[in-house]
């Protein structure tokens, strides 16, 4: 048995409730003199992640019963039983399969492109979310007695929070606190990406809605099964978000900044619903490109070329290496995304001169251009480039490619005073302790209040006129 003396800033769950039964308690003080130190976790031998046990979780049969949901064929035959199995790559499912599962999932008008199996595959293929990199593959597909694909989930086993967006580090030191293990946990979601999607990914037939229930129990009796802490399903959709509740899972919210066109014709017409002060500073900054011999231009498909992936690695490991310390995307995964998803990609670029210096990737949905990334040459500074290239150039390719939104990513109140306003974002969470789940459940409780506030405050002062929201 190891004692861990620290200096340690408690937990917000801390004190929050009683221990882990036949486990010691971190709440027990020091007394000497050391008033400042105190054990804050004893730890019966490793605090290292253990490896879950997987191997319990063969295929699973569910069989059904009733007549099935609307929807669907009428001519389809009802299938009696629903087998689930767990697959360690999504190369062992086809792409046709697995995108007519997301599109049937969302409906072409809402098609989100970093569900498909191009970009997650592409994930995988480059060496961004495997084991090595503590994001273990561990796809859920559900599948009819012939075979017939009628469900997938994307998956992954986690030994870390990074790349996720929904913040649990402080969950994971709570678990820490009280001598027990957080990670491995199980994380439902596309890594590395904060956008709003489903996440339970279901073929639109007569028994949609079981087979939904169907993938939910068996993701849960996977967590219980593999002895792993939790399972968290981050930025699904609202619908999900909702039903998830009934089915035992904590409700999270949080907040990103988005842009919604109102019919612009061009971009002079939405700053026309802008306050004249934001106006006045949006035409201000975008006059800085010029003066600065800077050229923009909106590359998509074929137009983008090996050099322009080339150059944008290196301006994102600029962005990385200032910003978080390290990439979570290899340069593999530019060039094998870019390949798979063609003319869902625009890349916008700033060239001075000849040069390439910046550029910001997108991709483009059913409905919504999804802002992910920017980077700019290292040796210079160049001012409003990334507010020209990150959302003004996207407000203009949206009213051309008549999206109806604009997702710039995660966080940044800088967004508001540039026409992007809060929306609020959702995540689910299933804890198989007990004491944990209602300690952590009083939190989320009290961050929806703060949350939601924020936003209140921000939508009443916002920078559109009076009458737009």
């Amino acid at each position: 048995m190891a004692a861990v003396l620290s200096y340690c800033k408690p937990s917000p769950f801390l004190g929050k409730f009683t221990p882990l039964s036949g486990k010691p308690s971190s709440q027990q003080s020091v007394s000497s003199s050391y008033q400042m130190c105190k054990i804050s976790a004893l730890f019966w031998g490793s605090k290292k992640s253990v490896e879950p046990r997987l191997s319990n979780f063969p295929q699973q049969d569910f069989i059904l019963t009733g007549s099935g949901s609307e929807g669907g064929s009428a001519n389809q035959v009802v299938p009696k039983k629903i087998s689930v199995s767990v697959i360690s790559s999504i190369s062992k499912v086809s792409p046709v399969e697995w995108d007519a599962c997301n599109l049937d999932s969302t409906g072409p008008e809402k098609l989100n492109p970093f569900l498909t199996h191009g970009f997650l595959s592409s994930l995988e293929e480059s060496g961004c979310s495997v084991k090595e990199t503590g994001w273990m593959p561990s796809h859920i597909v559900a599948k009819d007695e012939i075979e017939n694909i009628l469900g997938v989930v994307p998956l992954y086993l986690k030994s870390h929070s990074y790349g996720e967006f929904v913040f649990d580090h402080s969950w994971a030191d709570a678990y820490y606190g009280f001598g027990s293990r957080y990670y491995p946990k199980f994380q439902c979601c596309v890594p590395f990406t904060p956008v709003t999607g489903p996440r339970i990914l279901v073929r639109d037939t007569s028994i949609r809605d079981q087979v939904f229930d169907v993938l939910v129990s068996a993701l849960k009796d996977m967590t219980v099964k593999s002895e792993v802490s939790s399972l968290h399903i981050t930025f699904p959709s609202e619908g999900e978000w909702h039903k998830l509740k009934e089915k035992g899972f904590l409700q999270r919210i949080g907040m990103q900044y988005h842009w919604k066109n109102r019919n612009y014709k061009d971009f002079d017409e939405f700053l026309m619903d802008m306050k004249q002060s934001k106006r006045k500073n949006i035409r201000q900054e975008r006059k800085k490109i010029s003066v600065q011999n800077l050229t923009m231009k909106r590359l998509r498909g074929y137009e983008i070329k090996a050099r322009h992936w080339d150059s944008f690695y290196n301006f994102y490991r600029n962005t990385t290496d200032n910003k978080w310390g390290s990439p979570y995307l290899t340069k593999d995964f530019f060039h094998i995304m870019g390949s798979k998803m063609g003319d869902q990609v625009l890349l916008v670029v700033a060239e001075e001169g000849d040069e390439f210096v910046a550029g910001a990737l997108n991709l483009i949905g059913g409905d919504t251009l999804f802002g992910r990334l920017w980077g700019c040459h290292p040796r210079a500074y160049y001012p409003s480039l990334h507010f020209e290239a990150c959302y003004y150039q996207a407000i203009e390719a949206a009213i051309e490619l008549n999206l109806s939104t604009v997702e710039a990513g995660a966080q940044g109140e800088h967004k508001i005073q540039r026409g992007y306003l809060p929306v609020t974002t959702y995540s689910c969470h299933y804890l198989v302790d007990d004491a944990f789940r209602k300690a952590i459940e009083e939190f989320l409780a009290r961050e929806s209040s703060q949350v939601n506030l924020v936003m209140k405050l921000i939508r009443d002062s916002g920078p559109f006129k009076e009458g737009i929201h």
